[in-house]
This record gives structure tokens, C-alpha cells and sequence, in this order.
């Protein structure tokens, strides 16, 4: 593989991370607890740039997590790719946070259930961080099991939803529920597409929402036992 360099941004929960990819080596940092992320990506960024010794002329692209997640955090990954992608004329690779968490887990057959709130969970099966089906919000009553066993599962949808894990029990051998989504597996999938050319340009990145709505009615919270 060539020698490249890229900038990585993951911001698809609370959990925000950047990375550096400068070589083949990786540099991850992460966003400050408690703080939005749009008051923090950019001085991040600045910083383990200068820490990394590089500069934006120094980068091949821009990597974003696309989605699904956070609305917020989907708009401002994307926003903060595409200002830096135009000022620095740079292209820039959209990544699925899913195929992310996959990669991360280092197995082969990977069932990847993020927690949607609302009730939901962002659910996709991969195979070697490469997607079987796509990726769907559903409740965890309603996600589609495998039909085979020897799986490994990961993300905090299966914490926040014990009935996604108890449907899930006979065809999982591991388990991750503490996997979330970071800018290292960003960064990782985005240097095998950059060496491939797979790129688009800045004002053709879109967020990956999955869902169409943000929140529930009051009159969906009270039907589900919640609160006005």
C-alpha cells in the first residue's frame, strides 16, 4: 500500500474520537466528555495535528463516520469534513459507523446492535467488517436473526435492550456490549478505500440518518409507558 496520510472523525454518539492515520501508523484522541461536539472537534483536530506533525497540505483525504447515529453528531462529522475537505481541497470518504464496529471487533461473522434510544437499535450483520444486509432501526423484538450460530455481538444496543440479547443468545458465542463506536476503525476502513480511490468529493458527503425521526410524540411516549 502507498504511503498516505488521513484525518478521521467520528462523532456519531457521545463518545466522539478523531484519528490520524500518517504512514501506517494510527493517532487517536478523544473528544472531551460533556461538551459539544462542535465546540471541540476543531481544536482537537488542530491539536494532534501539530502533534502528529502534520499539516492539511501533508493529508490524501478526509474521513467521516457517516451513520447511523446521533442526528447532531452525524451533521456536525459531516459539516466539519466537508469545511476542512473545501478549504484544503481534499476529498473525502464516508465510512458506515456500523462497518466500523465491526472491524473493531476482530471477528468474522459480527451482528452490530447500536442503541437508537427511542426504543430502537441501529442493526446490521457483517461479515469480515464488510455488510451481509443493510442496515435497519427496528426494535429489538423485530431485528432479523441469523440463522446460524458461532456469532459475535457487539455495541451497547445489546446493555440497553436485555430482550435483543435474550433473542440473540442462540446464535451468539461472543460477546462485546461495551464496543462503541471510534475514529481508529474510521480511519482503518478509510485507508483501504482512499488506496482503492474510493473517495467523493466534499459537496457530494451525506450523513447516513437510517431514520426519518428524531424523537417521539408525546402521545408515542405515553403508548410506551413514558412521560410527557
Amino acid at each position: 500500500m502507498r504511503r498516505m496520510n488521513l484525518l478521521a472523525i467520528e462523532t456519531s454518539t457521545e463518545l466522539g474520537s478523531i484519528a490520524i492515520w500518517r504512514d501506517g501508523e494510527l493517532l487517536r484522541r478523544r473528544c472531551p466528555l460533556g461538551v459539544s461536539h462542535s465546540e471541540t472537534l476543531l481544536p482537537l483536530i488542530r491539536a494532534t495535528m501539530n502533534e502528529a506533525g502534520l499539516r492539511f497540505a501533508d493529508l490524501q483525504a478526509i474521513a467521516f463516520a457517516a451513520g447511523p447515529g446521533s442526528f447532531t453528531g452525524l451533521r456536525v462529522a459531516c459539516g466539519v469534513a466537508q469545511g476542512l475537505a473545501f478549504a484544503h481541497e481534499l476529498p473525502v470518504i464516508p465510512v458506515a459507523t456500523l462497518a466500523g464496529m465491526a472491524l473493531v471487533s476482530a471477528g468474522e461473522r459480527v451482528i452490530v446492535a447500536l442503541d437508537a434510544r427511542m426504543g430502537e437499535v441501529y442493526y446490521g450483520l457483517f461479515a469480515n467488517a464488510e455488510p451481509l444486509t443493510e442496515v435497519s432501526v427496528c426494535r429489538p423484538s423485530e431485528v432479523a436473526l441469523p440463522d446460524s450460530a458461532g456469532w459475535l455481538a457487539c455495541g451497547n444496543g445489546l446493555a440497553a435492550y436485555p430482550l435483543l440479547r435474550e433473542r440473540l443468545a442462540g446464535c451468539v458465542q461472543v460477546w462485546q456490549p461495551e464496543l462503541m463506536p471510534d475514529a481508529g476503525a474510521v480511519a482503518r476502513l478509510a485507508v483501504a478505500r482512499l488506496a482503492r480511490g474510493e473517495t467523493v468529493d466534499a459537496a457530494d458527503a451525506v450523513p447516513l440518518y437510517v431514520r426519518n425521526k428524531v424523537a417521539l410524540t408525546i402521545v408515542e411516549r405515553l403508548a410506551s409507558g413514558g412521560k410527557a
